[in-house]
């Protein structure tokens, strides 16, 4: 027995059907298993009459193929060992558990072997007097040339079927539900074939049951564009993508390769963004985002997109698209009913008016801020949003080592989170200090602005933390900002004398800092002492207050130190609070996140004083 990298021990000589036999328990209702065989057969099966749609392939690609085993859909599955086809015997087998009457259907992915294995299959079927008729998908446009008008030979049937394969099987298993003869299902789905197209990408291989390495590998910060689900080699190696970027190879390398629309067809498009394994569904999200920009400036109407999992490559990380081109009836057949472990429709669930609605553009909420620069502040900045910034500069460059020392406290994402909500809290400052630039109700209303940006667009613990940080801080500013100013000194002679009005300005942020630390502690429920966020402000707001007599700059410079060494020395604290409470003595040893980002902001503003 092995470990996968999921954490899960397997016997690889018992994988199949131990899984196949979990399967059949938890999905009864739904499936059964075939008797003496490695398969399932719906519970619906078999129906007197009616066509009987038997799919299938190797273990590895759930939910393909046991997965799609129900009303609507596929009438029977046989299932391989990982990444192997099954034998002729369990797909003869399969298929006779399915068989109603009025002949089989065999369709599946286009592989030497599953080929050769359901061909012998068919061929003891014909011998048996049960009419069989095969369908191979072929929908991967990185794994052979396209067709070519005119030639009697069609290159495209050596390519391999991958998550068209879903595509094909529910048109197929559609027909046969409304009680068309095995001619006219083996046609309509050979017809879905001939629309549907898929490319896809790969960050990472996968490791199968019983293995101890993995049976392919993408290497570190590369993408494989066109890589098959068993590894098959792409079309090319390129650097790591983003979402959008990811998006654009997906679809450039599938609108040259469509068909063009049969008659009847008005520009729909059936969409399935699918996950090979590992990549969450989140990131699906962001990336299929994109995608419908790009088809929809292509003049194509997406008709009910499908993200999720639908042929998997055991844990691959990656994504591919498929698309099939509608027509009237290809888009009645998609769209009906079905009832399956993995994937369900119920009637009238899509009707044309939502792809009427989905063509209405949504408002778009703009949220990206000026992007991160190296360097100082933007000119023309006043004091807030100056502040903010070279604060954000500060965080930005050390969000990896937060990110880093969050994951000790069990969490990971502070550095992303604070990141993001200073981005927000700039282009809210920003738009909120309009005032005169040694207006400290100006920068107050800037701040107060600014907090309520950043817990919305960093969100979780430390986001509320921070945001209620710069919003308590703002209204003690915009409450104090006229006496503040009420000193004959200009701010900046303020910043770098120990004169009444530098002494006003220092106890009115020591102030602000006091407020700060209340409104933190009283939302978190921490004291100082308890490895978090207050463990910087409380020796920050003390040494502020001693040094009032400096002068901004520097009194602000010398609390900013003593919030650093501060952050340092949590590292001989034991958290009291949250999930870093419940990691324990793990986190003795590393510095508080909180704390670090809190000293890296104070200190970046301090420079922005001097």
């Amino acid at each position: 027995m092995t470990t996968t990298p999921a954490g899960l021990g397997h016997h690889a000589e018992t994988f199949r059907e131990d899984w196949l036999e979990g399967l059949a328990d938890a999905y009864a209702r739904t499936v059964r298993r075939v008797p003496g065989a490695y398969g399932v057969v719906g519970r619906h099966a078999p129906r007197p009459g009616k066509v009987a749609v038997v799919i299938g392939g190797g273990s590895g690609h759930y939910p393909a193929f046991a997965g799609l085993v129900g009303p609507g859909l596929a009438d029977a599955a046989a299932i391989g060992d990982v990444f192997a086809s099954p034998s002729a015997e369990q797909v003869h087998r399969t298929a006779r558990a399915a068989d109603g009457g009025a002949g089989v259907l065999f369709t599946y992915g286009n592989y030497a072997g599953d080929v050769m294995h359901f061909g012998l299959a068919a061929r003891r079927l014909a011998a048996e007097g049960i009419v069989t008729r095969t369908v191979l998908v072929t929908d991967d446009v990185a794994s052979g040339p396209p067709p070519v008008d005119g030639q009697d030979i069609d290159p495209s049937h050596d390519r391999r079927g991958v998550a068209g394969d879903f595509f094909v099987f529910k048109v197929a298993g559609a027909a046969a539900e409304r009680g068309d003869d095995l001619e006219s299902v083996a046609r309509i789905a050979a017809r879905a074939n001939a629309m549907t197209r898929t490319f896809g990408a790969a960050f990472a291989g996968c490791t199968l049951p019983g293995a101890a390495e993995p049976l392919f590998t993408v290497n570190s910060g590369t993408t494989e564009l066109g890589m098959g689900i068993h590894g098959e080699p792409g079309l090319r190696t390129t650097r790591s993508l983003s979402a959008a970027e990811l998006a654009d190879e997906l679809v450039d390398n599938l609108l040259d390769e469509l068909p063009p629309p049969p008659a009847g067809g008005d520009g729909r498009v059936a969409v399935l963004l699918n996950g090979l394994g590992r990549t969450k569904y989140e990131e699906m999200f962001v990336v299929y985002r994109q995608v419908n920009r790009r088809l929809r400036d292509a003049g194509l109407r997406p008709h009910r997109p499908e993200v999720g999992e639908f042929v998997t490559s055991f844990d691959m990380a990656g994504i591919s698209l498929s698309l099939m081109v509608l027509d009237d009836e290809l888009a009645a057949l998609y769209d009906a009913p079905c009832d399956t472990p993995a994937f369900r429709s119920l009637p009238g669930a899509y009707t044309a008016e939502d792809d009427l609605r989905a063509d209405a553009p949504a408002p778009v909420r703009e949220t990206t801020a000026r992007p991160v620069r190296d360097g100082s502040t933007p000119g023309g900045d006043l004091p807030a949003t100056a502040a903010l910034q070279a604060a954000l500069d500060r965080v930005a460059a050390h969000e990896d080592e937060l990110g880093r020392l969050d994951a000790v406290a069990g969490d990971g994402d502070h550095g992303i989170g604070i990141v993001r909500g200073l981005r927000a809290a700039v282009a809210a400052a920003r738009t909120a200090e309009p005032g005169p630039a040694r207006d400290p109700h100006s920068a107050g209303t800037a701040l107060l602005t600014a907090g309520l940006a950043l817990a919305d667009a960093s969100g979780g613990a430390s986001g509320a933390l921070y945001g209620a940080l710069l919003a308590e801080t703002g209204a003690v500013l915009t409450k104090g900002g006229p006496a503040a100013a009420s000193g004959q000194e200009t701010a900046a002679q303020a910043a770098g004398s120990g004169g009444a009005a530098g002494r006003c300005a220092v106890t009115l942020l020591a102030d602000a800092a006091d407020a700060a630390q209340r409104a933190v502690s009283d939302l978190g429920g921490a004291e100082v002492g308890e490895k978090t966020m207050l463990d910087a402000l409380d020796p920050f707001r003390r040494e502020l207050r001693a040094r009032a007599g400096d002068g901004l700059a520097k009194a602000w410079q010398a609390a900013a130190e003593a919030a650093t060494r501060a952050a340092a020395d949590t590292a001989h604290l034991t958290p009291a609070r949250g999930r870093a409470a419940r990691m324990g003595a793990l986190s003795h040893g590393h510095p508080d996140a909180g704390a670090v980002s809190l000293a890296l902001l104070l200190t970046a503003v301090g420079e922005t004083l001097a």
